[in-house]
């Protein structure tokens, strides 16, 4: 294969360039070498590393989200980079074209400018080392419309102070086809890009990868004597005068440059594009692995010499109360014998179960006799034994007061399917009445008629534990801010061959400010080891009724949990809180959930069945988890709905945040909030909401949510 460059880029005049800027500071030609700690790459103008409007290889620390906003005359970008994995960097963007109009139709959208959103990739293909350079391959916006889609190929080396990249562009990053495309030379096909774009939007069309007219693109980015400022210059491969923002882009230089000024976390750039145009933008980095918050929790109980006393002694009043300020340990039942101790309760402060079984050790080691050889601790989540902990007593001592500094404390106990837990099941005592409140946060960005709509208020809940297993629940919703009374789109006359399961969205959750999210009775067991079991019926969720049962196999600690379930609903009216409509269905899942051994920081989830619209496929969801307790996650249905039916999108698919509730508060809890972000909600793939999912009832057997 041979490539043939035509003389329109004198790329060798920034290796010239970089040789003279490193040279004056120290590093000689045969002495470049990469430093020890290399600056943090910093951010383009359509999000993700770069320099201005061109990609470098170049990727940020695992777990680096950067948010950002940038601006020019014709085009504001707010994306969101996040580095998923260490050779991995996925961008998202909303795309805001000032002198195009959203629809043409003022009624509808007003003034409104045209919003497009983008997803992008780029991965690393090789680590630089000290003679090879850093190679990526990326993706730019290639699961939408195709506005700015490309791909790319680059190459960045780092001399000293001076970071040199290089490479080539299809799509948007090759319009202006200053070179040939080399995989003409495999086939004529990668010689002409197909237009257009499959289905209804929101596919990936791999028959345009590395199609039609390619460039070089490449610059310099340099670290100044002064650490906050970096200077950029680029050479990029685009021709504006085919951009969705019109021929009124005038491009009077393929040259950019620029400046970025960098004070803490946050990275401030001014820009000069196009030979005629200024920009700027501001980004701020935050890395997710260690974000975390100041505690002001109870001081871990010091463990020294313990009461010389029999177990009959025990003050159980008194323990209760010091696990639970101590350990955040809702002691239900207690059982201590010569030898060993049984503790059955609710964990209620620590996300952590390391941090919470040692905690509650040392409680235990503090008060109890040495004699007890053993603390089996059984963690309830509700009313259902979830995990059991066995702590050798003396391996937990030696650990936690450092006679041993080769054994950690982890290492003093073993997590079991509760055996010891038959006491407590037949006991009377863990019926009654439960409540509680939260708060709720609906969002849609890229909307017509308003960019960001937004609902937000409480859910208030309240329910009843008979001893069977058995209980009766219900949540109110309160509306306190929103404005999705802006939505103008109505599906009341909207032709579409699929039941309209969730596309009646506006009528829900516009028609009252207390709504009756739902009231339902539920029932819950472990009819067997590892084995959980669940129905229920009422009204499930804000759009359907119904009744259902799950079964779900889930070992303690294991990478693979599966199960199944299968409900008839019926879907509820949205004029008042009780009444139904025609419209029913039996839907189901095959749900299968899989942590890899090789990352086990990562979750697959697969539910294969039937969805809301009587349509049959498999919904694929992915989550990340970073050492803060941060997840992110991501997931897509795809069904025997064509793209046609459907609608714009194709298929449904959607992202989400979930962040741990002590990363904002001053003491240790539990629970994760979660942001969504679905770009286009239509009928196809849609699940039922159920108000109680086993997997998630369950997640103290697994490490994955600590």
């Amino acid at each position: 294969m041979s490539i043939v460059v035509k003389p329109r880029f004198p790329f060798f005049r920034l290796s010239t360039l970089a040789l003279a800027l490193a040279a004056p500071l120290g590093y000689a030609a045969e002495g470049f070498a990469i430093p020890a700690q290399a600056v943090e790459p910093s951010q383009g103008s359509h999000g993700g590393t770069g320099l201005i409007q061109v990609p470098v290889a170049r990727m940020a620390g695992d777990g680096r989200l950067a948010v950002g906003y940038s601006d020019n005359d014709e085009y504001r970008f707010w994306t969101a980079s996040l580095m998923l994995f260490p050779w991995m960097e996925a961008t998202l963007r909303y795309a805001d074209i000032r002198n195009r109009l959203y629809s043409p139709f003022p009624g509808f959208s007003g003034d409104q400018t045209y919003k497009d959103k983008g997803i992008d990739a780029k991965f690393r293909l090789w680590q630089e080392s000290y003679w090879l350079p850093e190679i990526a391959v990326g993706f730019r916006d290639f699961g939408g419309t195709g506005t700015f889609e490309s791909e790319f190929l680059v190459a960045s080396k780092r001399f000293g102070p001076v970071d040199l990249s290089l490479g080539m562009g299809w799509g948007y990053l090759g319009a202006a086809g200053n070179t040939r495309n080399p995989f003409c030379d495999l086939s004529d096909a990668f010689c002409e890009r197909p237009s257009g774009f499959s289905g209804q939007g929101g596919k990936i069309d791999y028959q345009r990868f590395f199609k039609g007219p390619s460039s070089l693109f490449g610059g310099i980015e340099y670290q100044t004597p002064w650490q906050p400022l970096r200077l950029k210059l680029e050479y990029e491969g685009n021709d504006y005068s085919r951009d969705r923002a019109g021929i009124e882009m005038v491009q009077s230089s393929r040259w950019n440059a620029g400046a970025l000024y960098q004070w803490g976390n946050f990275d401030f750039n001014l820009n000069y594009q196009r030979g005629n145009t200024f920009g700027f933008g501001v980004h701020y980095t935050f890395d997710l692995h260690s974000l975390s918050q100041l505690k002001l929790d109870p001081a871990p109980r010091e463990v020294t010499e313990s009461p010389v006393r029999s177990h009959e002694e025990i003050a159980r009043q008194q323990l209760a109360s010091m696990l639970r300020r101590e350990a955040g340990f809702m002691l239900r039942s207690i059982e201590v014998t010569d030898d060993k101790a049984v503790l059955i309760g609710n964990q209620v402060m620590y996300r952590d179960q390391d941090i919470a079984i040692e905690r509650v050790g040392r409680v235990l080691a503090a008060e109890l006799p040495r004699s007890v050889e053993q603390y089996r601790i059984v963690v309830l989540e509700g009313h259902q034994p979830m995990v059991e902990t066995v702590v050798d007593a003396s391996a937990f001592v030696a650990a936690v007061t450092y006679q041993t500094p080769e054994l950690d404390v982890p290492s003093s106990f073993q997590r079991i399917d509760p055996v010891s837990s038959k006491a407590w099941q037949q006991t009377t005592e863990h019926s009654g009445l439960y409540y509680g409140a939260e708060t709720f946060w609906i969002q849609s960005f890229g909307n017509p008629e308003v960019f960001f709509m937004y609902q937000g208020g409480l859910l208030g809940s309240a329910g009843y534990q008979f001893n069977s297993g058995l209980s009766f629940n219900g949540t109110a919703k309160l509306t306190l801010l929103e404005n999705f009374d802006k939505f103008n789109f109505t599906v009341d006359s909207f032709d579409t061959p699929l039941p309209r399961v969730r596309t009646y969205v506006r009528e829900y959750v516009t028609r009252s400010t207390l709504t009756m999210e739902n009231l339902f009775a539920h029932w819950q067991n472990n009819p067997a080891p590892n084995w959980y079991l669940q129905t229920y019926g009422g009204y499930l969720e804000s759009m359907f009724g119904g009744v259902g049962t799950e079964v779900l196999y889930r070992p303690v600690d294991s990478n693979l949990a599966f199960g199944f379930d299968i409900n008839w609903v019926r879907q509820r009216s949205f004029e008042n809180d009780f009444d139904f409509m025609d419209y029913s269905v039996v839907t189901g899942h095959a749900n299968i959930y899989w942590q890899p051994e090789f990352f086990d920081d990562i979750l697959f989830t697969l539910n294969i069945g039937r969805f809301l619209a009587g349509d049959d496929g498999v919904k694929i969801s992915f989550a990340r988890r970073f050492n803060s307790g941060i997840q992110v996650g991501a997931h897509a249905a795809f069904t025997n709905v064509s793209s046609a039916d459907y609608g714009e999108g194709s298929f449904t698919k959607g992202f989400y945040i979930s962040i741990p509730f002590d990363l904002f508060t001053l003491r240790s809890a539990k629970g994760q909030g979660v942001i969504p972000w679905v770009p286009i909600a239509r009928d196809g793939g849609q699940p039922l909401l159920k108000p109680v999912n086993l997997y998630d009832t369950t997640r103290a057997r697994s490490r994955f949510h600590d």
